[in-house]
């Protein structure tokens, strides 16, 4: 398993870090077998496979379960894990404790938070010994305020996210996402802070990329944002097969001889 020191030894030696966001076992096992440096498990989750309409309905027991899913999954790949809506908006006590049961109790190797306003939180987790992940730009968490959109767009805007990753290296961070930035930002960015930048609509410029599972592979996600690249289509293989399956059953064709037991238990009357 890569550790941060591996990460951070990526960016000095320029090789691209690899991060999916993943839900579940068969995702996290798909994705190591595939050999990505790092898993999200992304509070995402809520929309792409719980049918939730945003990430807010999103809970601290639903980001735990579905850790230890991804981590039986990727025993062997270093895991990040969203903190949830709400958790750590809260008293700084009961948000120190709800990131470390989040950490305890669902296997991963570091916390995600979303935000530039969380240096103190940041500074509690870091001295519990806890490996934080920043987020900043887009932060789906924040969208009924910042909408989906660019962010960081002019120049102030820009200097003030550099400062704000510059002061995340400070209080330890191990790394940060950055979305839907302008890449000019992005790579100027990657080039102020030793920490890994890992990009998601933030252009080539980044030390990583990160994208979703289900958008790679087009996996019952709708017309996905205009930075992901679609790689595989499950959907269009997944229905084509379902399909068949049902037509078979309505045909009596399915189960035929090869997907059926033939002991026979009851004699037939004529053996008697």
């Amino acid at each position: 398993m890569k550790s941060t020191m591996d990460f951070i030894e990526m960016k000095k030696n320029d090789e691209k870090i690899t991060m999916l966001t993943a839900y579940d076992y068969p995702g996290a096992l798909q994705a190591e077998a595939a050999g990505v440096d790092m898993i999200l498990v992304g509070d995402s989750l809520g929309m792409t496979v719980l049918g939730y309409n945003s990430t807010v309905e999103v809970t601290l027991d639903d980001m735990i379960h579905h850790t230890k899913a991804v981590r039986r999954g990727a025993p062997d790949t270093y895991i990040v894990v969203d903190m949830p809506f709400g958790t750590y908006h809260v008293s700084h006590e009961e948000a120190v404790g709800n990131a470390i049961r989040l950490y305890q109790e669902s296997g991963a190797n570091a916390v995600k938070i979303e935000g530039a306003h969380l240096q103190y939180f940041v500074h509690r987790l870091v001295d519990a010994g806890i490996p934080v992940v920043g987020h900043l730009g887009l932060t789906p968490q924040s969208v009924g305020i910042t909408g989906f959109k660019m962010q960081a767009s002019s120049k102030e805007e820009a200097e003030e996210l550099i400062g704000t990753l510059e002061v995340f290296q400070s209080l330890g961070v191990v790394m940060t996402v950055l979305e839907a930035i302008p890449a000019d930002l992005a790579e100027k960015a990657a080039g102020a802070v030793e920490m890994p930048l890992i990009g998601i609509g933030a252009g080539v410029g980044t030390d990583g990329q990160v994208l979703v599972y289900h958008d790679v592979l087009k996996y019952g996600t709708g017309r996905p944002p205009r930075f992901v690249k679609q790689y595989g289509d499950f959907d269009g293989i997944g229905i084509k097969a379902i399909k068949a399956y049902v037509s078979e059953v309505k045909s009596k064709s399915f189960p035929d001889e090869h997907t059926t037991y033939k002991k026979k238990v009851y004699e037939d009357e004529d053996d008697r």
